[in-house]
């Protein structure tokens, strides 16, 4: 997985790159996506379920990699979920019982913009959740993961790294375009001014909820085009060898013409 400050944010792609390996990646998803739906292969047989969560640094191009990794699919055979803070009635239960009714079946697919990361990470750093709260959310996460990975889902977390200075050019950007000028919020600028307290506990999420049912993808995400490629080749990777496990021969799947 590797620590945050050991990635190679120099890594970049120019438009053609993008263009060609962006096209054979979601070509390929999309045949895996069939296979996995019981439309391509064995009739009625399903692969399992796919759940990609994406986690990062405010601005860091979360919403463009969502947006090519759902392209070239049905929007039948995939549900987006974004998740902002918790409403009166969710803060009454635990924390996870909100993203249940999200995550995918067998043969279905699911994209999380933001997840149950939140406990640690902003609810840990602006105090919304007490010590004791978030200190053992820790372990309850990775149960939650290894007992969904236990029943056959894949899951994939990305986190997209950039750097200081870019997301500060990319908020300045916003601000100064009025299509975009709503993505930035107060709560962005104050996010910003307490990265530090966000880059330990990135590294305490990073280094506690690591494991075999859930591994972490870092994602150098300073050039846009690179992240989106990233991504779009870990999840195809990773429903490569999801499909493979369950006896599903993806090799054998005609390529696209």
């Amino acid at each position: 997985m590797g620590r945050l400050d050991e990635l190679d944010l120099s890594l970049r792609l120019n438009a053609a790159e993008e263009a060609d390996r962006l096209s054979v990646a979601q070509k390929r998803l999309l045949q895996l996506r069939l296979l996995a739906g019981g439309l391509l292969g064995e009739p009625e047989k399903l692969g399992p379920p796919l759940c990609v969560v994406f986690e990062g640094w405010d601005a860091s191009g979360k919403g463009g990699c969502i947006k090519r990794l759902v392209a070239p699919l049905d929007p039948r055979h995939v549900r987006v979920a974004e998740f902002a803070a918790p409403t009166y009635d969710e803060k009454r239960h635990h924390f996870l019982w909100r993203f249940w009714p999200a995550l995918p079946g067998w043969g279905g697919m699911a994209v999380l913009d933001r997840s149950w990361y939140g406990r640690v990470l902003v609810e840990r750093v602006e105090d919304f959740a007490t010590k004791e709260q978030w200190t053992r959310a820790y372990d309850e996460i990775v149960a939650f993961e290894s007992m969904l990975a236990a029943e056959g889902m894949v899951i994939v977390k990305l986190w997209l790294h950039l750097s200081e200075e870019e997301q500060l050019k990319r908020f300045e950007s916003r601000e100064h375009d009025p299509l975009r000028r709503w993505k930035l919020t107060d709560e962005d600028w104050r996010n910003r001014r307490r990265r530090k307290a966000y880059e330990h506990a990135v590294d305490d999420m990073l280094d506690r909820t690591d494991h075999d049912g859930g591994r972490w993808t870092l994602v150098e995400a300073e050039n846009k085009r690179w992240a989106r490629v990233k991504v779009i080749e870990t999840v195809v990777a990773s429903l490569e060898r999801g499909l493979e496990q369950n006896g599903m021969h993806v090799r054998a799947i005609p390529p696209a013409k």
